[in-house]
Order: structure tokens, then C-alpha cells, then sequence
């Protein structure tokens, strides 16, 4: 736990001097206010008496009592204002790394973890930890100043009742530790099933077209409704032991509230001696203090309840950022003058080591040959295009770019020797223009317009509100296949020398497919490409055919080549064009 707060108040460190300004008018602040009860208990004492009321000095006190309220709450504004800033800046950092680490992080990493699960560490942990950990050190601060500036004034007063309330204090200490000990844990297994309830909520929420279709609704509430129950039992345990913790310490601090009242009133009348006689106002004033300094103990314990469910939250926000990352290859050589020549050499890969998928795989392309990869789901097709990119390092063997290990060039412009269309379609929010200069961001707008014209897209661009300064997004109207052909003018505009293409118009109809083929067949002169797809008729132009099953390429060849031979090639095509 020590490790977890040094370590987030590490990032408030390069905000230190708003620190030290919440210190000094925190001090500022609670000193003047501290000195209210002094005024309050002379003021009593000038009214004690029948028909004995002092107006003449309670005036010069009652202005002085003014200035003083009002000074304490400019100093206690001026602190709420230091403590924001500090906070703020403090998890907008925090934030920033997180969000910066998920860019870093391995593509196996966010495969294996829902999409709510890591948005919920980076959104609702840090915003817990800002609440919980950053706002309570204020109170916590303040109460520590509150508590040693009554306990001053209060010796002044009378130290004998003053020891006894110092005696009878840490009874507060002792039950708020053991509720807090007790609701850790609870505060830990709620932040685990939070994030499990924003991700299927997200999930549901982003796929409702299929959940309506196949009829999941009442399934997908019995999910939620069975994580919501546990996440209701453990939120029910873990506030009720915090919020035991504030009655408790205020039932103690009532009691010491009531022997201070006790013992002073006895020592105003004089009853006993040992206590040493006390004005009215003096037994007023000591009264506001004890008040005052039993108060804090109830902020700082409720703290604590709130730093148990920050710290839960801090913890998995640092695991996040301690994830293992792409190691940097900032260092290695840039691709450039890529010829397109590839070759794959006795490759081995598996996502899950105990389940074989790619073994001594070899492959050797020539610079613009166009090879396509079919066969059934899960043989390995997508797979090779993961590899290709280096989303994933591969087990053993080799992969060669240009005649050279890839491994030689940095992973960026490996990257960008590749434009890739894939089969799910993404826009993000911002305009037409802009989400087809993706990949060139300093493209002009007759560039832009080219690309579009050039896989028929210019047409329904145009019939938009506002042409290609429409804003769109992915919940925006568009059809899927407007959406891919807006993901296609991507890669025209990037004209790269290779070119991946994984069921790239399998969201389009059959017209606007033969338009995007011609255009891709212009597109891929000279280019080395890879095309994944399912309707065998799209790559039957195609030099090179790659057949795969299990992982392994078990035929090779062009399309006349593998028609002949009559295994299983012509088994799937036949079977696509059976009567």
C-alpha cells in the first residue's frame, strides 16, 4: 500500500509548488479559524450575567470576529484552488501513461482483456484515485493542522482536561483502523468487477444490432444482472464497513465531547478543585475546541475508508502501466526503397503455446507478384498478415524484407511499406477528408479527391451535407460499404509499395465490387500483395495461390494450376459455384 501512494504522489512531484501554497494557506486558513473560539468564549464572557452585557466591548470583538471569518474563507478557497490544480494536473499525467502504454503494450496484451476492462482503468480507476487519494489529502492535511491547533489552544485554556481528551482519542484511532483493515479487500474485488461490468456493458452496447438479431437480450441482462448482484453484494460490504467508520468515531467523540463538558462545567463552579476554576467564556471556548478537534478524527477516518478503494484503483492502474512493452527499435534502421521481395523461412507461431498453429511455414514472393491465402477459418490466413506486420513476433524462423530480416527495420516503417484493408471497417469522428488522408496527413484536397474518384466513392461523398467536410463516425448513418470504401481511398492516397487487402470488399455489392477491382488491379501494378478472401472468384488473377489447412500451406499455385490438380482448391471453389 506505502508503495502504491509513494509512487502515485511521485507524479505530483513535478507540481510541487502548488503543495506547498495548499500547506501555507491551509495553515493560514485553520490558524485564523482556530482563533474564533478565543473571541467567541470573551465575547460570552462579556455577556455573562444578568443585565451585565458589555456592548461596548463586544463591538471592537465582534469586527475582529468578522475579519477573521472572512480572511479564513479566502485562505480556505485559495487551498481548494491549489489542491484542484495539484489533483487535476497529478491524473492528467497519470492518465496520459496509461493511455500512452496502451500504444506500447504488445497486440496480444489488448486481445486478451476487453475493451471496458481497459477503459475503466484508464477513465474510472484514475478519476477514484483523484476522489479518493488527491482530494482527500486535503481534509487529511487539514485535519492534521485542525487537531494540533486545538490541542494547543486547549492546553492554554487547561491542561488537565486537555490531557484527558488527548487520553481518550485514540479510541477513534483504534475502531476506525480495524473497519478500514476490514473493508480493503472489498474495495479490491469491487474494482475487478467494475471493470467487468463496463466491459460487457460496452460490448452489449456496441453490438445490439446482433444481440436483437439473435434474440440475446434476456441472456445478456441474466449476464449483467448475475455481476451486477456480486458487484452490489461486495459495493453492499465494503460501504458498509466504511460507512461504519464515521458513526463509530463520532459515537467515541461524543462521549469525550460529554466528559469535557462535564469536568469544565464542574470546574466553572467550582465542585472540583483539581480542575482549576474556568470562566463561562473559557468553558465555551475550550467546549468549541473540543468540538473542533474530535471533528478531524471523523474527516481523516472517512480518508481512509476512501484511500482503501483509491489505493484498489491505483494498484491496477500501475499494472497496466508496468505491462511489458514492444521493446524499442527507435535505434534500428528505417525501410526505405522497398522493393516488395518477401520470404518466409521455416516459421513457427502459436498464439497459446500448448495449441500448434503455424509450423515451418516457407514462403518466397517475388517483388509485384500478387499472392492470394485462402482456406477454411482458423487455418492460419489472418494470421500470416499478423505476422507480416510484426503485431506478433514470430516462435522461430525467419521473415525477410527486401532480402534483410525484418527485425532490422523499426516497426513504424515496416508498417508503412504495408497498406492494409481489412474486412471490419473503421472511421473515426472527424471529416470525410480527414479520415481518408489517415495515412497522409499533409495530403491536399485534390489528392484527396482522387483517391476517392479513383474506388467510386467521390459520387456519395459528394451527396453528403457538407461533401468532404461531412463529420462522420462510426455510428453516423453510413452504410458498411461506404465506410469501406472510405477505408480503400485510404490506402490509394498512401500508395505504398505493398499492399494487404483481407476480405477488402466483402461489405460491398457485387457492382460496386467490380469497379473497386478494377481499381485495385491498377492499384497493385508493380506492388507485392496479399489478399485474403473468401469468395474465391475475386482472386482467381491472382500469381501465386496459397492453399492453407491447420496452419500449413498445403497447395500452391495459380488458379488454372490448382483447378487441374483437383484437390482441395477445386474442392472449395467448386463448392462456391455448385448448382
Amino acid at each position: 500500500m506505502l508503495k502504491t501512494l509513494k509512487r502515485v504522489f511521485s507524479y505530483a512531484r513535478p507540481y510541487i509548488a502548488y503543495f506547498i501554497l495548499t500547506v501555507i494557506f491551509a495553515a493560514a486558513g485553520i490558524s485564523l479559524s482556530l482563533a474564533v473560539p478565543v473571541y467567541i468564549g470573551q465575547a460570552v464572557d462579556r455577556c455573562a450575567g444578568t443585565g451585565k452585557v458589555d456592548f461596548a466591548g463586544l463591538r471592537p470583538i465582534m469586527i475582529k470576529l468578522g475579519c477573521i471569518v472572512i480572511a479564513s474563507g479566502v485562505f480556505q478557497w485559495l487551498m481548494s484552488l491549489c489542491t484542484n490544480k495539484l489533483s487535476f494536473r497529478t491524473v492528467r499525467d497519470l492518465r496520459a501513461d496509461a493511455f500512452a502504454k496502451l500504444e506500447r503494450v504488445p497486440l496480444r496484451f489488448i486481445d486478451g482483456r476487453t475493451k471496458g476492462e481497459l477503459t475503466s482503468r484508464v477513465i474510472n480507476d484514475i478519476e477514484i484515485i483523484s476522489d479518493g487519494l488527491l482530494q482527500g489529502f486535503t481534509q487529511f492535511f487539514s485535519g492534521v493542522i485542525t487537531i494540533i491547533g486545538t490541542l494547543i489552544f486547549m492546553m492554554t485554556i487547561n491542561v488537565k482536561i486537555a490531557i484527558v481528551v488527548v487520553v481518550l482519542t485514540p479510541l477513534s484511532f483504534i475502531a476506525a483502523s480495524r473497519i478500514t483493515k476490514a473493508s480493503h479487500n472489498s474495495y479490491i474485488s469491487q474494482s475487478k468487477l467494475r471493470g467487468d461490468m463496463v466491459g460487457l456493458a460496452e460490448e452489449m452496447a456496441g453490438n445490439q444490432k446482433i444481440v436483437k438479431a439473435f434474440v440475446y437480450d434476456k441472456r445478456a441482462e441474466e449476464r449483467f444482472d448475475a455481476i451486477n448482484k456480486e458487484y452490489g453484494e461486495i459495493g453492499t460490504k465494503a460501504t458498509f464497513f466504511s460507512s461504519m467508520t464515521n458513526p463509530t468515531t463520532r459515537f467515541v467523540n461524543g462521549l469525550i465531547y460529554a466528559a469535557v463538558g462535564l469536568m469544565g462545567a464542574l470546574g466553572a463552579i467550582g465542585k472540583v478543585s483539581f480542575i482549576g476554576t474556568m470562566s463561562v467564556g473559557k468553558l465555551s471556548s475550550f467546549l468549541a475546541y473540543s468540538n473542533q478537534y474530535t471533528k478531524p478524527f471523523n474527516e481523516i477516518s472517512g480518508v481512509f475508508a476512501e484511500l482503501q478503494n483509491a489505493v484498489a484503483s491505483a494498484q491496477r492502474v500501475f499494472d497496466l502501466i508496468d505491462e511489458e512493452e514492444v521493446p524499442d527499435d527507435s535505434d534500428r534502421e528505417e525501410l526505405s526503397d522497398c522493393t516488395g521481395a518477401l520470404s518466409f523461412e521455416k516459421v513457427c507461431f502459436s498464439y497459446d503455446p500448448a495449441v500448434k498453429l503455424i509450423e515451418d511455414f516457407s514462403l518466397d514472393v517475388k517483388p509485384g507478384q500478387r499472392i492470394a491465402i485462402v482456406g477454411p477459418t482458423g487455418c492460419g490466413k489472418s494470421t500470416i498478415i499478423n505476422l507480416l506486420l510484426r503485431f506478433y513476433d514470430i516462435d522461430s524462423g525467419r521473415i525477410s524484407v527486401s532480402g534483410r530480416n525484418y527485425t532490422e527495420f523499426t516497426r513504424d516503417s515496416l508498417r508503412s511499406s504495408f497498406g492494409m484493408v481489412l474486412q471490419e471497417t473503421w472511421v473515426f469522428t472527424g471529416t470525410v477528408a480527414e479520415n481518408i488522408s489517415y495515412g497522409v496527413p499533409g495530403a491536399t484536397r485534390d489528392e484527396v479527391i482522387a483517391a476517392a474518384r479513383a474506388v467510386h466513392a467521390h459520387g456519395f461523398i459528394k451527396r453528403l451535407p457538407n461533401g468532404y467536410d461531412t463529420v462522420i463516425s462510426e455510428d453516423s448513418g453510413l452504410s458498411q460499404g461506404q465506410k469501406q470504401l472510405i477505408c480503400i481511398a485510404r490506402i490509394m492516397l498512401m500508395d505504398p509499395p505493398m499492399l494487404i487487402l483481407d476480405e477488402a470488399t466483402s461489405s460491398i455489392d457485387l457492382r460496386t465490387e467490380h469497379r473497386i477491382q478494377r481499381a485495385f488491379t491498377k492499384l497493385m501494378e508493380g506492388k507485392t500483395s496479399f489478399i485474403i478472401a473468401h469468395r474465391l472468384s475475386t482472386i482467381k488473377n491472382s500469381d501465386v495461390i496459397l492453399v492453407m489447412k491447420s496452419g500449413n500451406v498445403i497447395e500452391q499455385g495459380s488458379h488454372e494450376e490448382l483447378m487441374a490438380r483437383g484437390g482441395f482448391y477445386a474442392e472449395l471453389y467448386n463448392s462456391q459455384f455448385a448448382s
